[in-house]
């Protein structure tokens, strides 16, 4: 029947109180990004699109819809650091998301602790369970079928060092599960969790 499908452009507007593309394409990562600007000051921010995009070498990648903070930082410095938003710091990391000035830090702002990294110059948040390391390797704005840029950038970087809590590695694998990673979904705020009760198994066709 014609009406049990909901059909839109997007140039057009949507009809829906709430946008779907987010709550479609999700729930997705959170890419917890602290970066260091090259003045010194530590900025710690959550973006909601973020993803791997590469094994050898690891490649991450978020995107910065609008010139903020975190974007200026990586371009003066090259480096960011991703963290691993969980279940037990949902609030800390949804107190990061505030827009204050640049002279403040958002690790002060939502009591965490910057903790040295080995490679890169940026601090990880020390409560977060995984922590990657990253130099940048392309910053690229994206741009519409039309060939228009929009003001939205894409920023790619390779995984240089990685930090694993022990008691997330069961016989030296990565316990997803045990670890609580929280997700960001639809709406304006909706969030996801994994546990056990989300796994189940599959394996490639030989």
């Amino acid at each position: 029947m014609p009406d049990a499908i909901h059909f839109y452009e997007p140039r057009s507007g949507h009809g829906l109180p709430h946008d779907p593309f987010n709550a479609i394409v999700g729930p997705r990562p959170i890419g917890w990004i602290s970066s260091r600007s090259q003045a010194g000051g530590l900025n710690l921010a959550p973006y909601s699109f973020f993803n791997a995009f590469n094994y050898t070498p690891p490649i991450v990648g978020f995107a910065s819809i609008g010139y903020k903070d975190t974007l200026r930082n990586i371009e003066e410095t090259g480096e960011f650091v991703w963290n691993l938003a969980t279940r037990a710091l949902a609030e800390a990391m949804n107190q990061t998301c505030a827009a204050v000035p640049p002279e403040v830090s958002e690790f002060d702002l939502a009591g965490l602790t910057p903790a040295p990294s080995r490679l890169v110059s940026v601090p990880r948040v020390q409560e977060s369970p995984v922590s990657f390391e990253c130099r940048r390797t392309q910053i690229v704005q994206l741009q519409g079928a039309d060939g228009i840029q929009v003001p939205t950038w894409l920023v790619l970087g390779e995984v240089v060092a990685v930090h694993i809590a022990r008691h997330l590695l069961r016989d030296g694998i990565y316990d997803t599960a045990a670890a609580g990673h929280i997700l960001r979904g639809g709406g304006s705020a909706d969030y996801f969790t994994v546990g056990p009760e989300q796994l189940f198994r599959m394996r490639r066709p030989a």
